[in-house]
C-alpha cells in the first residue's frame, strides 16, 4: 500500500527489465477501482485504449524507451472505501515499428449504428 491524501500527485513509473534494448513501453489502459476484485463494475477510467480520461494525468520524458513515467492525482470514490486499487495495462512492441500499438496512440472505439 502507498497512502496519498486526496488530490495529492501521483507518480507512477513502469520498467522493461530485458536485456533488447530495441524493445518500448505503451501505456495502453490504466483503471482505478474501490476493490481489487472488480476493475469492471464500479471503476475509473485514467487512461483507455491509449486515450488519456483523467485530465489531471501527465506523462513525463524518460530517456529510456523502456521506462514509462506519468501522474495524476490521487482520488477517493464517493461512499466507498478510502482505498482506491490501480490496474495498468502496458504493450511492449519493437521500438522502430510504426505500425506497431506502441505508435498508434489514441485509439477511439466508435459504436456502430444499428440499421433498422
Amino acid at each position: 500500500p502507498y497512502h496519498v491524501s486526496i488530490n495529492q500527485n501521483l507518480y507512477l513509473e513502469a520498467s522493461l527489465h530485458s536485456s533488447d534494448p530495441s524493445l518500448e513501453l505503451f501505456l495502453d489502459t490504466c483503471v482505478a477501482s474501490p476493490t481489487r476484485q472488480n476493475f469492471t463494475t464500479r471503476s475509473y477510467d485514467i487512461i483507455k485504449n491509449g486515450c488519456v480520461k483523467d485530465p489531471t494525468y501527465s506523462s513525463y520524458y524518460s530517456p529510456y524507451r523502456h521506462t514509462l513515467r506519468f501522474k495524476f492525482n490521487a482520488f477517493q470514490f464517493v461512499r466507498s472505501n478510502p482505498e482506491v486499487y490501480l490496474q495498468c495495462e502496458l504493450v511492449v512492441c519493437r521500438a522502430f515499428d510504426y505500425s506497431s500499438r506502441c505508435h498508434q496512440g489514441c485509439v477511439q472505439r466508435y459504436k456502430r449504428e444499428a440499421n433498422s
